[in-house]
């Protein structure tokens, strides 16, 4: 049985400005297609745990924590990040 993700309007205005800011835009799309995809059908199984049911998981260029709720079977989106570039 799937999850439904939901992402708070903080976090998908963030996503939004990572999106403007990016030189390569699909790339972007296609790592929160994917996200989304991984919350939607195992969202406890992928990333690492913060504390009891909040987590955060990094797929290239982009991480979000986030937070489960199993009995509902909601993951909420609460943030979107870029690490800072390496070197």
């Amino acid at each position: 049985m799937n999850f439904t993700v939901v992402w708070f309007p903080s976090a998908k205005q963030r996503l939004a400005e990572l999106w403007l800011e990016a030189n390569d835009k699909q790339y972007v799309t296609q790592a929160a297609d994917q996200i989304d995809v991984l919350l939607r059908t195992n969202p406890i199984g992928v990333g690492e745990e913060r504390t009891a049911l909040v987590r955060y998981l990094f797929q290239p260029p982009i991480g979000v924590y986030y937070q489960v709720r199993p009995n509902d079977r909601v993951v909420e989106v609460r943030a979107v990040w870029r690490p800072p570039p390496r070197g």
